[in-house]
């Protein structure tokens, strides 16, 4: 039998076992049984042959070598070396190499070379050159601006050299593609050369050299190409792969912590080409949390901010900053008239021109009120309006500083009046006498003189919730053109806008012209599908140079990574990243956040209804506490 146990008895086979009879091991002798040391070798030799390595789990099943590829199992590969760099080359420019969503390997390798070699090659160079222009100048010939820029690039590095802040060194970059098929492999070779071609670096692709470079792309260090170029270290460096975007500027707010190296994020989201941003995370991924802290910042550096706020998650902090918070409902008291006309914008635009312009934008919130209509229908509704502003008095000659606008019971009143607007009339009573007339049917009460203004929507039927936040964009952009400022409207749940093609166009078209009266839109969301599906939704990311990606769930990373174009590393980053955790992306830079905010900070933006709780039980008992004292 095989005794596993008692292994310093009896001689050995394969790995710890024996051979014993009964309780006692019997050892041959290999002097009186020579035959036995062979057997057991056989038998050591067939063992090992049936034993599994790490070396044979990882080892592909076959490699076939060809002129310009490689066939590794069901994979092909192909190596592309470098061959020349321009003469000046900037840092990172490797970066967009690096960041391709393709599986690839790269090599680098580095040959110091001594500065007294180089130096002599260097000064007998230098010799040369000056030889030539002086002898041209004797000639009469035209100067050669190539070798004198040549010589003085020779000068610098010799200077560099001598005093020590420069080495030399021979520097070899390969790069190894992967891919399921030749055609895929082609084509990765093709944008591979193409990137190093924009930046004026030339490559080449192996040829009969297809294991070589192979190998010297494993992380062996077997340079078996030695393809080198003569380079010093500062250029060197520039081709230093792990490098992370810096967010840091001389103003504007702090969005948050760079997690790869700890640096600050200080952005002025107002520098780039247009002020928009849009945040997309999952529910409780702190999407709110990092917009509020925004918001709070911005405030301190005097930017006037409206919030949306569908759920009173700004209601704390507005009341924290003093600021105005404004509910919207069938039953408040709030007001918005959607006929409202902007008074002035900029001097310029006439009359008939802003008319028009509320007419078109009316006509969106009706097709959300009463549903689709048809092309008699639009018709019908579009004269309507024209001659509801004109029962008041307002039309392309009017003073729009002395107008009293209408309101819905008068569209009613002339829907009623015209042929063929009976059946309209009758559909939109119910928001001028039935159980929705609380709602639009009054002149506007509200005012937007503060610095931070919130307009609440929590208390509306979901029915409404798009009709109301249409309405109250419709007037926040009478406000923002009547007078310029620098401003930022905050549009949570923006996928509630989205539902409805005339809401969604008109959110779109906000985004396209609100850079030209200094107002930067955020829309933020947490139904990333709804939202990008729509071609809308997707023209406003397009819009925003700012993009803010938090924590993503399963259902939607696929259509987040290909909307933002995002490796695989920062696909699974959205996944698995913590609360308010993230991608921040401004223009053509992004990076990985973290929303930091200082205890104060987060007593005034959190969220978190414990937090809130307790917050309000301290409250009570400061009042309590001052009842007391003044008692």
């Amino acid at each position: 039998m095989i005794d596993f146990s008692k292994q310093q008895e009896g001689k050995k086979i394969g790995l710890n076992t024996t051979i014993t009879l009964g309780m006692k091991p019997v050892v041959p002798s290999i002097e009186e049984n020579p035959e036995m040391t062979r057997e057991v070798i056989e038998e050591e030799k067939a063992f090992r042959r049936g034993v599994l390595s790490v070396r044979d789990i990882i080892a592909p099943s076959a490699l076939k070598v060809d002129a310009t590829n490689l066939r590794l199992g069901d994979k092909f590969l192909r190596t592309i070396f470098v061959i020349s760099y321009p003469r000046y080359i900037s840092v990172g420019w490797f970066a967009p190499i690096i960041n391709l969503n393709v599986t690839f390997d790269v090599a680098m390798f580095f040959y110091p070379v001594k500065s007294t070699i180089i130096l002599k090659q260097l000064r007998d160079k230098v010799g040369a050159l000056e030889a030539q222009i002086v002898s041209d100048a004797e000639k009469g010939a035209a100067r050669d601006p190539l070798r004198e820029t040549a010589l003085r690039d020779i000068e610098y590095l010799r200077d560099a050299l001598t005093q020590g802040t420069e080495k030399f060194f021979q520097f070899a970059l390969y790069l190894t593609l992967y891919a399921d098929n030749l055609e895929d492999l082609d084509r990765l070779s093709d944008q591979a050369e193409d990137v190093f071609g924009s930046r004026l670096v030339y490559s080449r692709r192996v040829y009969y050299q297809s294991e070589q470079g192979f190998n010297s792309t494993l992380p062996l260090g077997d340079d078996e190409l030695y393809i080198t170029f003569n380079m010093n270290s500062s250029p060197i460096a520039s081709s230093f792969p792990f490098i992370s975007s810096e967010l840091t500027s001389d103003r504007g707010i702090l969005y948050g912590i760079n997690r790869h190296n700890n640096s600050l994020i200080l952005f002025d989201r107002f520098s780039l080409q247009n002020a928009n941003s849009v945040v997309f995370a999952t529910s409780g991924a702190g999407k709110s949390y990092a917009i509020k802290l925004e918001i709070l910042r911005s405030l301190m550096l005097g930017t006037d901010v409206i919030v949306i706020d569908p759920e009173y998650e700004y209601k704390h902090l507005a009341e924290a900053v003093g600021g105005t918070y404004i509910n919207i409902s069938l039953s408040s008291e709030n007001r918005i008239n959607p006929f409202d006309l902007p008074r002035s914008i900029g001097g310029e635009a006439k009359a008939k021109d802003i008319i028009r312009s509320a007419v078109i934008t009316l006509k969106g919130l009706v097709r959300l009120m009463l549903g689709n209509l048809s092309y008699d229908e639009d018709s019908i509704v579009d004269r309507a309006l024209l001659e509801t502003y004109a029962k008041k008095d307002i039309t392309p000659d009017s003073d729009l500083s002395k107008i009293e606008v209408p309101i819905m019971a008068d569209l009613e009143q002339i829907l009623d009046g015209m042929e063929g607007g009976n059946d309209l009339a009758l559909r939109l009573r119910k928001f001028t006498e039935g159980t929705f007339a609380g709602l639009l049917n009054n002149q506007t009460n509200v005012e937007m003189t503060n610095q931070l203004v919130c307009f609440s929507v929590r208390d509306l039927e979901d029915e409404l919730r798009p009709i109301a936040i249409y309405t109250i964009v419709n007037y926040i952009w009478n406000i923002v053109r009547s007078e310029m400022k620098k401003r930022i409207l905050v549009i949570d749940e923006a996928w509630w806008m989205m539902q409805h093609e005339d809401s969604a166009k008109f959110i779109f078209a906000l985004v396209k012209r609100c850079r030209k009266y200094y107002l930067g839109v955020t829309t933020i969301t947490q139904d990333v599908n709804d939202f990008l599906t729509s071609p809308y939704g997707q023209a406003i990311v397009n819009n925003s140079s700012l993009q803010i990606l938090l924590k993503q769930s399963p259902a939607a990373i696929d259509l987040i990574q290909k909307t933002f174009m995002l490796t695989e590393g920062e696909k699974y980053l959205l996944l698995e990243c913590g609360v308010g955790e993230g991608i921040f992306f401004a223009g053509n830079k992004h990076v990985a956040m973290k929303a930091v905010a200082s205890y104060t900070e987060d007593q005034l933006i959190t969220s978190d209804p414990r937090q809130l709780m307790e917050l309000e039980e301290a409250k009570k008992e400061f009042e309590e506490a001052q009842q007391q004292a003044t008692a």
